[in-house]
């Protein structure tokens, strides 16, 4: 059985002077405890579906999971908010998992990033992948028309995944993040090629976000929100489009727009 992700309050709601009660809808926020090879290691606070997915994607964004062999096996217990997974590789120490630092490179001068756990684990993107600006727009559209939940709510951020004009994947959640890695989690298991797909995301930008599309070989980010200056740098060094504020009839175009095609 699907667990619900709503739940339903009682709210006054009021407009100038006029003042009504009603039955409204708010997006659930759970917490889930992910144990890796048996040992407790991260809490999750998310939207209640597609777990596997969450797992999956952020053990993936961690790079803790790098190829499809290396997942053994998942298993969940919703209504415990427990999730386990057996992996082929050892489980990070507690003082590396998680451990993110920003230095300079050495001789180069800018901003890059490095994991403590996993510093081989990024690779830029090389990708001759294309997209027109007309069918960025189109897709930022259709993002924001199919999140039911936001339309419900407006308590959640979505990510949707796309070969050509194809939206293969679609996910909400609470966390922006969860989004991201739900598509990532369920890319990883199906076993999919991600050079050619390109993803669209209806929050903004930060450096957490651009490592998890690099870490996917993603390289086009279509955001509704906007970047900030680490992620850009971070996409400039590894390769990545970033789109973002992609709405209406407008976006910007941040980092390597050879691959925007305009009329």
């Amino acid at each position: 059985m699907a667990v619900p992700e709503t739940t339903t309050v009682m709210v006054k709601k009021v407009t100038g002077d006029r003042m009504v009660t009603v039955e409204d809808e708010v997006a659930r926020e759970v917490p889930v405890t992910l144990f890796l090879n048996d040992e407790e290691l991260v809490t999750l606070v998310c939207s209640p579906g597609n777990l596997e997915e969450l797992a999956v994607g952020f053990l993936c964004s961690e790079g803790i999971l790098q190829k499809r062999t290396d997942l053994k096996d998942v298993f969940i217990r919703p209504e415990e908010g427990l999730i386990w997974v057996e992996t082929s590789g050892p489980v990070p120490t507690r003082q590396h998992f998680l451990k993110r630092y920003i230095t300079t490179c050495c001789g180069r001068g800018r901003s890059s990033f490095y994991f403590v756990n996993d510093a081989r684990g990024i690779s830029p993107v090389t990708s001759p992948l294309t997209v027109r600006a007309g069918a960025i727009l189109e897709f930022s559209r259709e993002l924001e028309e199919t999140a039911a939940l936001f339309q419900a709510t407006g308590g959640t951020h979505s990510a949707a995944l796309y070969a050509g004009s194809q939206r293969l994947l679609f996910y909400e959640d609470i966390g922006r993040h969860n989004a991201v890695d739900k598509i990532f989690g369920r890319a990883f298991l199906d076993e999919m090629e991600l050079k050619d797909k390109l993803l669209v995301f209806s929050g903004r930008v930060s450096a957490e976000i651009l490592i998890k599309v690099a870490r996917m070989g993603t390289p086009i980010l279509i955001a509704r929100g906007a970047p900030t200056d680490l992620a850009l740098e971070m996409a400039k060094e590894t390769g990545i489009t970033i789109v973002g504020f992609a709405r209406g009839e407008r976006m910007n175009v941040y980092t390597h727009p050879e691959r925007i095609i305009f009329p």
